[in-house]
């Protein structure tokens, strides 16, 4: 199995013992023209105590670490908790929405999107709007500077605007947003919107 196999289990995991929670970054981002073929699977969790051992029962020793003390811990502190499997070595950082204060706004727009597994399954789940994705990874861009954020971003602006996704893009609300980031954030965010303009115009010929 590979880590995005193992994220989808724990996303239907979440979804079996009713956790609210929300996909961000670019995996989120694939649901709305982000094509490259790598990225993490970000994901934020609102866990409260019925949750815990409910989701760690989905995953039991000995082939998984899924400890729901570590869970409530970390919760109550708000940084990441990881749940492990031994069998395939690889691992799963979850991040407890009570660490990420910044996202409360975006959670609690969060929509539901379908989605592929690797085996060509669809199932559905929950994931950042594309205005919240956008400015999660302007934020991203500017605390390490990967050109990456800014592909992705572009990525997004051409798909959405072009009119190949059932969601509309609210760029007010991106605006507004950036220009409370600093003036670095808001003119890359102009110039990306600029540059998916003129691509957009390209394709179209116009």
């Amino acid at each position: 199995m590979s880590i995005l196999g193992f994220y989808f289990d724990i996303v239907r995991a979440l979804e079996e013992i009713g956790a609210p929670y929300m996909l961000v970054g670019a995996f989120a981002g694939s649901a709305f023209g982000i094509t490259r073929a790598t990225f993490d699977v970000d994901m934020l969790v609102n866990l409260q105590e019925p949750h815990f051992n409910a989701l760690a029962h989905r995953f039991p020793p000995p082939r998984y670490y899924a400890d729901p003390e570590q869970m409530r811990d970390s919760t109550r502190l708000g940084i990441m908790f990881n749940i492990i499997d031994t069998n395939q070595g690889v691992k799963a950082d979850l991040v407890p929405l009570s660490g990420s204060l910044g996202y409360r706004e975006a959670f609690a727009r969060r929509t539901r999107r379908t989605f592929q597994d690797e085996s060509g399954n669809e199932f559905e789940a929950w994931c950042a709007r594309p205005e919240d994705i956008v400015l999660g990874k302007l934020m991203a861009w500017q605390e390490g500077r990967s050109v990456k954020h800014p592909a992705d971003i572009r990525e997004m602006l051409v798909f959405i605007l072009s009119g190949l996704s059932d969601e509309e893009l609210d760029l007010h609300y991106i605006t507004a947003r950036t220009a409370r980031l600093g003036t670095e954030v808001a003119e890359l965010w102009q110039m990306l919107l600029n540059q998916a303009q003129v691509e957009i115009a390209g394709n179209s010929g116009g």
